[in-house]
Parts: C-alpha cells; sequence; structure tokens
C-alpha cells in the first residue's frame, strides 16, 4: 500500500459548459506541469552520497511551504491537485444537469449527491435537524436488546461503534467470502493513545474529553451534563482500548483469524443476541461460520454491554453519532470537528468546500464518476504502456527468486507459482459498479451520505459463503495509491496513480522504471512477499509454504531492516518504528531491487540513451525513486504517524534502502564510510 499522503481518497472534477468560468478555474493545464524527472527540484550543493533524499529534493523543499488546509506536501497532494481538477469537471457537470437526465440514471444520482454537499446554504438552515431522528432513537435506548439494535442501526448507515461486521475473503478458503467482527468505535486515532501513561497522551486525552463535551453541548446539552457524559465516555472507550491487540500485534495474520461457529461466537459473548444482531444488520443468508479477529475484545465487550449503564452507552452513542456527522452539519459542528481532528494533521484552515464535497463522493460512490474521469487521462496508449513495464517487474523478480542463494529449491517453487498467478489490475475496471439501487435526493447531505452507506452496506452485507469477486476495485481510479491484496493475490493500480510525476508514457525507461517501477510496482509485488504477505499461498489462502529454514533465514535478514529503521528519527525524539514499518520497508528494497533489474534489462533491449540534464540512466533511475518521495509533513503528522502508520517518513524511505545497493553507491561515485554507504554486514539479504 502506498503512504498516507498518498492514499487520502481524491476527487474527480468538472467540465460544465454552463459554468464557463467554473471550467476555466477547474482546468488542470493552469497548473505546472509535473516530470518524472524534475532537474530543478535537485539540490546542487548538497552531496548524493551523504542524504540523496536532500541531493533529488532540496531544491523544492527549499521553496515549498505546506499549505494551511494540509497535513503534507509534496507528490501526492500536487497529483491529487490535478486529478481533482479533472473529476471536479465531472461532478459540476452532473450537477448543473441532473434536472435534465432521466430519474435513475447513475449522473442525475451523482449530480444529486454533489449538489447536497455544496448546498452550504441549505446546510445552515437544516442545522441538527437532520440528525434528530437518530438522537431520538438513541434516546430512547432503555436496554441491552435496544442497544444492540442501536449499535446495528448505526452501523448499517456509515459509523461504527462498538464493533463492526463485514464480509471478506475466506482466507482459508480464497474462493468464497467469509463474515467478521472485528473491534471498532474508538473516537481517538489508535488504542495507545488511550493507554499511554506519558503526559502528552494524558494532555490528549483531557483535549478529547473537551471535544466530546463541545459536541454534546452543540446538540443542546447543558455544559454540566455534557461535561460528565464526556467523561464517561472516554472510560468507555478507555476499556475497550485495553482489551485491543497493539497495532504491531495485528500485522501477523495469525493473531486476527479466529474462524469459529455461531455458537462458539455465542459463547465468546453470550450476553449478545447475535441472531437479533445480524437480523438487524440485514443479514438474510445465515451462514454457519466468521471470524472473530480479536476474542478477547469480545469478551471485554461483552462485559461493558453488562455491567455499564446504559445511560453511559447512550452518551457514548449520541458522541459517535455526532462525531460522523459533524464535517456534514452547520458551521459550528464543522470548525469543532476541525478543531480536534487537525491536532493530528497539523492543518490550519478547513479545505475548500468543493473539495470537501469532492472527496467524499469519490469515497463513497467512487465508480459513478470513474468512466468519465478516465475519457479525460488515461487513454489505451498510456494503459499499455505501464502494463509492459508492471509485467517487465514482474519477469525481474521471479529471476531474483531463482538466484536467491538463501532459499531452499521447495520454496522457490511455491514463490514462483506465486508470482505467475498474481493478478494485475491496471488503470481503471474492466466491470463498473452498478448504482441502479442507489437513492439520492434533493435535500441535506448527511442524509444521502447515510443512504449512500446504506447501499454500499446492502451491497455487501450478505456476501458470506458466495464466490468472491475478483472484478472488484478497493480504490476508486482517480485515487493516486496502488495496493496488493494477499488474500487475492493481485496488484492494483489505479489510473490516478500512473501520471506524472509517477508515470509518463513520454518519459525515458530510467525516469519511469525508478518511479513507477521502484516505488509503486515492485513495491506493490514485493509486498506478496514481505514479512504479512508472505503467509499467503498463490490462491490467498493463509497457509505456510516455507521450509522452517527458510523462516529462519527471512527472520534473521528483515530483523536487519527493522534494525536500521530504528534507528531514523522520526521527529523530535522519537524514532521510527521498525517493525510497525516492516512490510513497507521491505516493500520498499525489493521493489527498488527488482526495479533495477528491470531497467537494466530495458536498456539492454532498447539501447541506452546520452546524458538526460546531466545524468546516467542509473542515476535517473535513483533520481526517479527519490523525487517519487518528494515531501514534506508537519510535525503534528509525524508524531500521529509514528502511533498510526505503517510507512516510514519519506526521507527514509529514500536514504534507507539506496544505502542497502552497492547499485547506488556506484552510480554516484560513493565511498565506504559515506553516509549512503552501509556495511556489507549490516545490509539485508531478502528478495
Amino acid at each position: 500500500m502506498r503512504p498516507s499522503i498518498r492514499s487520502s481518497l481524491v476527487a474527480l472534477c468538472v467540465l460544465a459548459s454552463a459554468r464557463r468560468a467554473v471550467a476555466q478555474k477547474a482546468d488542470a493545464s493552469s497548473l505546472p506541469p509535473l516530470k518524472v524527472v524534475d532537474a530543478g527540484y535537485i539540490d546542487r550543493s548538497a552531496k548524493a552520497c551523504v542524504d540523496f533524499f536532500q541531493f533529488a529534493n532540496g531544491g523544492w523543499l527549499m521553496h515549498d511551504t505546506i499549505p494551511a488546509a494540509y497535513p503534507s506536501s509534496g507528490v501526492g497532494r500536487d497529483m491529487n491537485d490535478r486529478n481533482q481538477l479533472v473529476v471536479r469537471s465531472v461532478l459540476d457537470d452532473a450537477m448543473a444537469q441532473r434536472s435534465k437526465l432521466p430519474a435513475q440514471s447513475t449522473a442525475r444520482k451523482l449530480g444529486t449527491f454533489y449538489a447536497s454537499c455544496m448546498d452550504s446554504a441549505g446546510t445552515e438552515r437544516a442545522g441538527l435537524a437532520p440528525l434528530a431522528p437518530t438522537l431520538a432513537d438513541i434516546d430512547a435506548v432503555s436496554s441491552k436488546a435496544s442497544l444492540l439494535k442501536e449499535i446495528a442501526k448505526l452501523e448499517t448507515s456509515g459509523a461504527t461503534v462498538a464493533f463492526n461486521y463485514g464480509a471478506d475473503v475466506n482466507i482459508h478458503d480464497a474462493v468464497h467470502y467469509l463474515a467478521g467482527v472485528d473491534r471498532g468505535g474508538l473516537g481517538l486515532p489508535d488504542r495507545d493513545y488511550y493507554t499511554k501513561p506519558d503526559a502528552s497522551s494524558d494532555s490528549l486525552r483531557k483535549a478529547y474529553v473537551d471535544h466530546i463535551a463541545k459536541m454534546l453541548t452543540l446538540a443542546g446539552e447543558n455544559a454540566a451534563q455534557a461535561n460528565a457524559e464526556a467523561g464517561r465516555v472516554l472510560a468507555l472507550e478507555t476499556e475497550l482500548a485495553k482489551s485491543s491487540l497493539e497495532r504491531v500485534a495485528r500485522r501477523d495474520p495469525s493473531a486476527i483469524d479466529h474462524q469459529m461457529t455461531l455458537a462458539q461466537l455465542h459463547a465468546t459473548a453470550p450476553d449478545i443476541d447475535w441472531t437479533a444482531y445480524f437480523h438487524d444488520v440485514g443479514v438474510t443468508a445465515p451462514f454457519q461460520k466468521l471470524n472473530v479477529a480479536e476474542p478477547v475484545y469480545f469478551k471485554k465487550l461483552n462485559e461493558l454491554i453488562v455491567k455499564t449503564p446504559v445511560a453511559d452507552w447512550r452518551a457514548y452513542l449520541r458522541y459517535h453519532a455526532l462525531s460522523e456527522a459533524s464535517p456534514w452539519l452547520s458551521t459550528p459542528f464543522v470548525d469543532e470537528n476541525f478543531k480536534f481532528t487537525s491536532r493530528f494533521s497539523g492543518a490550519k484552515a478547513l479545505l475548500p468546500r468543493w473539495k470537501r464535497c469532492l472527496q467524499v463522493t469519490d469515497g463513497t460512490i467512487g465508480e459513478a464518476l470513474g468512466q468519465a474521469y478516465v475519457a479525460k487521462t488515461f487513454p489505451p496508449s498510456a494503459r499499455a504502456r505501464a502494463k509492459a513495464l508492471i509485467d517487465d517487474i514482474r519477469a525481474s523478480f521471479g529471476q531474483r527468486v531463482q538466484a536467491l542463494d538463501w532459499m531452499s529449491a521447495a520454496t522457490k517453487k511455491q514463490a514462483m507459482n506465486k508470482l505467475a498467478l498474481m493478478g494485475e489490475k491496471v488503470g481503471y475496471p474492466d466491470k463498473w459498479r452498478d448504482y441502479s439501487k442507489l437513492e439520492t435526493v434533493e435535500g441535506p447531505f448527511v442524509l444521502n451520505l447515510a443512504r449512500a452507506n446504506e447501499f454500499e452496506w446492502k451491497r455487501t452485507v450478505n456476501r458470506p459463503g458466495t464466490n468472491v469477486d475478483l472484478t472488484e476495485w478497493e480504490m476508486t481510479v482517480p485515487t493516486v495509491n496502488a495496493y496488493y491484496n494477499p488474500a487475492k493475490n493481485e496488484m492494483v493500480f489505479p489510473s490516478g496513480a500512473l501520471a506524472p510525476q509517477t508515470f509518463d508514457a513520454k518519459a525515458d525507461d530510467a525516469a519511469n522504471y525508478g518511479s513507477l517501477g521502484g516505488s509503486w510496482a515492485g513495491h506493490e509485488l514485493t509486498h506478496g512477499f514481505d514479512d504479512q504477505g508472505r503467509h499467503f499461498d498463490a490462491k490467498g489462502n493463509l497457509r505456510d509454504w516455507w521450509t522452517p529454514n527458510d523462516s529462519t533465514q527471512f527472520a534473521r535478514e528483515t530483523q536487519k531492516v527493522v534494525d536500521q529503521f530504528n534507528g531514523f528519527i522520526q521527529v523530535d525524539t522519537f524514532h521510527v518504528n521498525g517493525k510497525l514499518t516492516l512490510g513497507e520497508n521491505i516493500a520498499d528494497y525489493g521493489g527498488l531491487l527488482t526495479a533495477y533489474d528491470a531497467l537494466q534489462r530495458a536498456l539492454k533491449r532498447n539501447g541506452r540513451p546520452g546524458l538526460i540534464d546531466g545524468f546516467t540512466p542509473e542515476q535517473r533511475f535513483f533520481l526517479g525513486y527519490a523525487q517519487s518521495w518528494r515531501g514534506h509533513s508537519r510535525p503534528e503528522a509525524l508524531r500521529n504517524r509514528v502511533t498510526v502508520d505503517e510507512h516510514a517518513p519519506e526521507r527514509w524511505r529514500t536514504n534507507g534502502p539506496l544505502s542497502n545497493m552497492p547499485s547506488f553507491a556506484a552510480a554516484f561515485g560513493c565511498k565506504p564510510g559515506d553516509p549512503m554507504v552501509r556495511s556489507a554486514a549490516l545490509i539485508p539479504h531478502i528478495w
């Protein structure tokens, strides 16, 4: 998976012949063009063998200022900005033309959804009224049975409270979906924020209580009651957090793999009427087994449902209903939500309303815009060139596997089979989602959002036992991101990511292989063989296909990666968490090695070009990789990422793997003892 700065769901853009001025604003050509390698970003005063990230990006860093509304700046934001201008045209046109379109057309539903979000005046007039029925239902909760019914109701409309239900690929039978329940419903970003005893965490918890109280006060409670209830909400969530696994522990697939029968689920949490719950969330096709990700959590939840006063649960539900809706309510709620969440991002101002509406539209009904976006941005020729590069990466990875001196023939055979069967989706889906059952109406956006969430819920709630849909995408096409899914053994590259600065069909091979090949294609492919992905076989089943000795060798070499990244400073006195970021760091390193091999094959096949901007193909390869991580973040965002993000900061994602590569040292003439040249004894040998 790509880093968080690239993973925010991107929006699409606007054509609107009826709004010529808006259309002119929404023209991506008004922004400076992006290049896969931009010589203007280079800091010529920096030394490549001392800090290559600074060398490759220092010229840009010197002049860039993070915009007030963002936690970070760099490649992800630049590409998002351009994608959003394309999609905004799609949305503005659908909004302007919606009354003329057929009532059940996807375009009309899309335009109505976006228009209701953009109706700021109507939102202010409505105030809290759209949420009044939900709050009234919560106030009516008086028993364990009515509590569970309300939890189910909130969940189907998009608010996860207490726990969550879903259907995912059965990792022991990857052809079929399996029902599952998992923890959920914490208001802070991670369980560690509730459990750490340090002064900073304590201060944050106090701020959270103040925030809860403020939200409840805005909803009409008196200050004394709101303050008391806020403290009880924190106490309840703290108990849930204490029973939750730490984020690093959940990286082990077996730690959250506990398949059991319904009878065993009832025994685990006997005071939860699971039969009634599954009925209330819309399960009409009964299933016989499910996965309970964290049984200890559900035992604690059962205890809390019995022992915690119903009044405390009502306060908890009321706050979470308000919190979920607050970005789309009137200004006081929007401002309070932003004030608190900015503690984790460092953002100084709200995004413009159109960007917020664009993001939520893409995030909930994104495939409704996908076809129009692709038609404007991603011709078939670009798809073909990107796919050819990705296939070249695949071939090079296979050669690396065959050449490994630490892996047995038996494990190599399994690895090669997994590689051969790995799926690959490039650009856009071949089958688009059907939105015929989605309802959107003229009126409060918060209700349209709930309808969209309910549509998605109904689309998947009865999947358990059915065949896995291998055509489905988990990201929308304008998204500047990519992913590998171990349970489907597939890598997916949305068209939003297959554009400059990541990839340019007109650019030289060296630049494209460094950027798309190294930090994207090679990266996602290597996720199939990182510390998590390696536990899944060629068909997506959780199965140990390694010999014991090979597993021991792998663990020994990956510990070198853990140790290397533990030594890097993330921000202030906080170090990178080498265990939390291990999978991404393995994918970066393996992706780079594989992409470099693929470039050498391409150069032999296509011929070596002369110097470009004064750099050899090998140097441009490494510049392409380093500039694909061009970016910087606010301290608040970096502090939060220490706890919640499996990706190291961009500087270390560049310098870390490059310092392990003799080919990098050779390209830039680095010598032993230079900071960008690590001792041979410390260099990991994995893929």
